[in-house]
């Protein structure tokens, strides 16, 4: 009696455990599309409330493209992550990125690239959304 009371009370912790878990963060699929002169970048990215993931490509006229992966944080209206891509030449490169939302776009920020934990990423105090190079609009489907 006792040993098929624990088997029960254990079934039942496990699947109150399963039940808890957090709950998988819900994406948004969103693609955005800028342009600077005749460079063209497109950013197909998947975003919830904290994180965001996807493809970014920078096709720049007449000399190539830069193309690859995009993740990271979203703390209130700031996206921060990194942009590990294969450039033009072929190498594989990482470097911070960092986009603005502000009215229904999102400015791309730069300042000055340094690394923490062998990470790139904006020294502090250097982060500007001023001027960018590209202010990307969302494409509508």
């Amino acid at each position: 009696m006792f040993q098929k009371l624990l088997i029960v009370s254990l079934l039942f912790a496990f699947l109150i455990s399963c039940n808890s878990k957090e709950q998988k963060d819900k994406y948004n699929h969103l693609i955005y599309r800028a342009v600077n002169n005749k460079d063209t970048a497109i950013l197909d990215v998947n975003i919830s409330d904290k994180r965001f993931y996807g493809r970014y490509e920078i096709s720049y006229y007449k000399t190539g493209k830069d193309s690859g992966d995009v993740r990271g944080d979203i703390k209130g209206n700031t996206l921060t992550g990194d942009f590990h891509y294969i450039s033009n030449g072929g190498s594989w490169k990482r470097v911070p990125l960092a986009l603005l939302k502000k009215e229904n776009k999102l400015l791309l920020g730069n300042g000055v690239i340094g690394t923490f934990m062998n990470l790139p990423c904006f020294i502090q105090g250097t982060l500007s959304f001023n001027d960018p190079k590209f202010v990307f609009e969302e494409v509508k489907k």
